[in-house]
Order: structure tokens, then C-alpha cells, then sequence
């Protein structure tokens, strides 16, 4: 979507943090292989940039990416993944 489109990037920034919280119990439960995969999937190589200036397009993901909600809910997740590879 373009940059111009504000009333487009004014309902993403309201759904993204709702779809964040609808999926809450499941990101609490399975969020750090679920975070790793959908950041793998957004940055292969093939993958369209999230943020492109020179066209003046934004994607979805970028919302979802920088999405300090999304992070959070994976937190738990991804430092028990840690502590089981460090002691494993």
C-alpha cells in the first residue's frame, strides 16, 4: 500500500495489534518458533521489501515486524528456548 493511503495505514495500525492479542495465547505458548519462521518467511531472499521509500510503499508485515506487542508475547517463549539450549 502506499504511503498517501492514510486512512489504509491508520485501520492497519489499530488491526495488527488487535490480530496480536486474538492470538495472544497461542504467541505465549509457541511464540519463539512461531516469530523465527514468519521472520524467516518476510526476509528470504525472494521476499518483496516490507519498506520500500523509493516507491513510497509499505507492507503489512512491516507493522507486524515492528510490532513491540508481538515481541513481548514471544519473549516468554524465546528466553525458555534459550535457557533449555544453554543447559541442553
Amino acid at each position: 500500500m502506499r504511503y498517501e493511503e492514510k486512512a489504509k495505514i491508520a485501520v492497519l495500525r489499530v488491526l495488527v495489534p488487535v490480530a496480536v492479542l486474538i492470538s495472544s495465547p497461542v504467541l505465549l505458548i509457541a511464540g519463539a518458533p512461531i516469530r523465527r519462521r514468519y521472520l524467516r518467511y518476510i526476509y528470504r531472499d525472494e521476499a518483496p521489501l516490507i519498506l520500500e521509500k523509493e516507491r513510497g510503499r509499505v507492507s503489512v508485515h512491516w507493522f507486524v515486524v515492528t510490532s513491540s506487542l508481538f515481541a513481548w508475547l514471544c519473549w516468554p517463549t524465546e528466553s525458555l528456548v534459550r535457557l533449555i539450549s544453554r543447559r541442553g
